[in-house]
């Protein structure tokens, strides 16, 4: 699908299917509220699906997008770039966390090389739709252009649709790029209006030299392009990246197809804001896997009006806050279909 066909599909949340799953959550045996933010995630869910109960959201599909970023030349980060593609062969290796977590919840696992710097060998889970090999440095120029923004959104629009035919009930987003952080807390302030040192964090564990640097940094290149959340292709191709753009449609993949999409830290949360400025509706498809410590994930989240359902305090990204969400997700469902309501059962209400 292109992103215009991707747009067009995305609709409100179902009304009528809510209403179902808010009457249905006050008839079960259990008093009324008891399962707190888990019973508004199962209306939420009812009204992505249409009807009530919604799909059980399992099995689960896990894409971890890949890209590297020009701005690392700016100092934002002690790590170097090949890590990005390192990391990657430890993924198609099922050596990182995010392949532990995958298995112990049972969801698949794609990596996605959008932007890798590195040319990478092939593996059976890994998909080469490498559109440049890294971004610009946007504190000097656009990070992207349109055209290459777009192909990125386009990418992560068609990942969604393989994974959906493919049987999956719920997408998990992942990525990894080294330096990403930087262009995740540009995009959030963007898109957000939040000052650059209210949403830039430490990434992968910065001094405080290396981040009043990337606050620079970014305020900078803010200030140099301007970017325009009513504008968001533009928006995006200015200070984004290749992996935030293919998370960007991933997250409109999910929603077009009324999909739940489970969010994991702040590469995913400003990705899901740029998904937002294209078609609000598609929060209805988002769920917020955990807070991350990076504090633009919580604006990001505070943006969307989504309720992190895990507070860990992680930092690692790759998708692993959405695996450990993705049970609590598959069990704010099952309550909707697996438990008694007080006339069947024969329980008496206060």
């Amino acid at each position: 699908m292109t992103l215009e066909t991707t747009l067009a599909a995305i609709a409100p949340a179902d009304e009528q299917a809510m209403s179902a799953a808010r009457d249905l959550q006050g008839r079960l045996t259990k008093p009324a509220g008891s399962l707190g933010e888990l019973e508004e995630l199962s209306v939420r869910l009812a009204g992505l699906a249409g009807f009530c109960p919604p799909p059980l959201p399992e099995p689960g599909a896990i894409a971890v997008f890949a890209g590297d970023h020009g701005v690392h030349a700016q100092g934002v980060t002690p790590w170097p770039q090949e890590v990005t593609a390192q990391m990657v062969a430890n993924f198609v290796a099922g050596g990182a966390v995010i392949n532990a977590f995958a298995r112990q919840v049972g969801a698949s696992l794609m990596v996605v090389d959008v932007g890798v710097a590195i040319p990478l060998h092939g593996g059976e889970n890994l998909l080469d739709a490498n559109i440049r090999r890294g971004t610009r440095d946007l504190s000097v120029e656009p990070a992207m252009t349109t055209e290459e923004a777009r192909a990125a959104l386009e990418v992560g629009i068609s990942v969604a649709g393989a994974l959906i035919d493919g049987g999956a009930k719920c997408l998990l987003t992942g990525d990894m790029g080294i330096a990403n952080t930087t262009p995740a807390a540009a995009l959030i302030a963007a898109f957000t209006g939040a000052d650059p040192a209210v949403v830039t964090g430490r990434g992968t564990g910065i001094d405080d030299e290396t981040h009043a640097r990337k606050v620079a940094v970014i305020a900078a290149a803010l200030d140099r392009h301007a970017p325009d959340p009513a504008e968001p292709l533009a928006a995006l191709a200015a200070v984004g990246g290749l992996e935030h753009a293919a998370l960007a449609g991933f997250i409109l993949g999910a929603a077009a197809r009324r999909v739940p999409v489970i969010v994991d830290g702040v590469i995913a949360g400003s990705a899901a804001v740029v998904a937002a400025a294209f078609a609000p509706d598609a929060v209805a498809a988002m769920v917020a896997g955990h807070r991350s410590v990076e504090p633009g994930a919580t604006v990001a989240l505070a943006h969307l009006g989504l309720t992190p359902l895990l507070d860990l305090g992680l930092r690692l990204g790759e998708g692993t806050g959405a695996a450990l969400a993705l049970p609590i997700v598959a069990g704010a469902v099952r309550v909707l279909h697996d438990v008694a309501t007080f006339d069947s059962a024969g329980v008496s209400e206060k």
